[in-house]
């Protein structure tokens, strides 16, 4: 009999887990027949996406190589950028790094592409947080600034030169201006600069922050930011970032000396190509069993489909903690499926607990659940230390 080839297409912490437990759960064979696992990705290895905003603070290397994963063994990896997807003929078409066009056959694939960071029109102006080297160039860019404060003489030019806005509210940007706000505060003291002279807006368009949890929620995280640096402007939409200044909807002005877009995330466009079936946002259906709809073989799972509770439908969020569950199930249904046996139905994880964990800094996180209407805080040491846990259980450190 020939081998059973299952191909996963994505290397972010959904692909990941996805592959580990189909490996773990098939140990490798389905009714006497051996599965070669083959795992697709446009980077030569695991970008620890959650932590984009990392390189633009400091140098940390956030790009792990697949062969530092234990159950990588035996896998094949193709570093290429999958163009369509034949369902009905069981092969993918791709493009190789060096821009080769081929074609490789599946008995099983998993369409885990996520998602990609919204970029915004060019002449919007300022650097949208979108990959490691618009983050690199975001670190550049603020050194370059204080560097320029030193020997600046008009105070209000230093001052500028000292501000930066991060547009866009949601966790990334929480994180982002957290941490931005300690690292400027640090290198402005080692430049002899007042590290009291460091502004950092988080600009938002709503009314609050922390729209999935409670209001005093939201309040207390704010109260936090403030403690650490951050100024949030609520009900501000930046219309333009130009001129060293962005241009707000309210018609101010605010003098800033680099401006960050971070603005949410879209489904991987890629998937327009591939020839699935999609919501009109551009997520792959799928049934409660994370498979594709009429494309018998096929799932999909994380940021790229849309997934719902059958039972309350609850749709998913685009979250990496729902993704690993969501890989986990996965596992048993690609089982019972090889085996021809009822496989497990989807369950949100908000049914279970809701929970949300955010890193302000080192040493300083906030985290929040939900369990029987109850909430449970935790900040501080404990909130980073958790924080760490799920980036480094995202990305199968742990």
């Amino acid at each position: 009999m020939n081998d059973l080839t299952c191909v996963i297409i994505g290397g972010g912490h959904v692909g990941l887990h996805s592959l580990k437990a189909i490996k773990e759960e098939t140990r490798g064979i389905a009714n006497g027949r051996q599965i070669r696992f083959v795992l697709i990705d446009k980077q030569p290895g695991h970008v620890r996406k959650m932590l984009l905003f990392r390189p633009a603070v400091s140098q940390e290397e956030i790009m792990i190589p697949w062969t530092n994963y234990s159950f990588s063994e035996g896998v094949e990896f193709v570093q290429g950028k999958v163009t369509s997807v034949d369902s009905g003929g069981k092969q993918i078409r791709y493009e190789d790094a060096q821009g080769n066009h081929a074609q490789m056959p599946f008995d099983l694939l998993v369409v885990a592409v996520g998602s990609i960071a919204r970029q915004l029109e060019p002449d919007r102006g300022g650097i949208a947080l979108t990959d490691p080297q618009a983050a690199v160039n975001i670190r550049e860019r603020w050194h370059t600034n204080l560097r320029k404060a030193v020997g600046e003489t008009d105070p209000e030019e230093r001052k500028r030169l000292m501000t930066i806005a991060v547009v866009g509210a949601g966790i990334s940007g929480v994180e982002t201006s957290a941490e931005l706000a300690l690292e400027m505060q640090k290198e402005a003291s080692s430049l002899g600069l007042n590290p009291s002279d460091i502004s950092v807006y988080l600009l938002s368009g709503q009314k609050r922050l922390f729209l999935e949890g409670p209001e005093k929620i939201g309040k207390k995280l704010d109260l936090f930011l403030g403690e650490y640096g951050v100024k949030v402007l609520y009900n501000r939409k930046v219309m333009q970032a130009e001129a060293g200044a962005v241009k707000l909807s309210n018609g101010d002005c605010l003098p800033v000396g680099l401006c960050i877009w971070t603005i949410g995330l879209i489904p991987n466009p890629a998937l327009r190509s591939m020839g699935l079936p999609l919501t009109p946002e551009g997520q792959v259906l799928v049934d409660e069993c994370y498979r594709v709809k009429g494309a018998p073989g096929v799932y999909s799972i994380g940021d790229c489909a849309r997934i719902v509770d059958p039972r309350n439908g609850k749709t998913d969020l685009m979250r990496a903690g729902e993704g690993a569950l969501q890989a986990d199930r996965l596992g048993e249904i690609v089982m019972a499926d090889l085996e021809g046996r009822p496989a497990p139905v989807h369950t949100s994880a908000s049914s279970i607990l809701d929970f949300f964990c955010i890193g302000l800094g080192e040493n300083r996180g906030f985290v929040w659940g939900r369990k029987w209407g109850l909430n449970i805080i935790i900040t501080g040491k404990l909130g980073w230390k958790i924080r760490q846990l799920a980036w480094d259980k995202g990305s199968m450190l742990r």
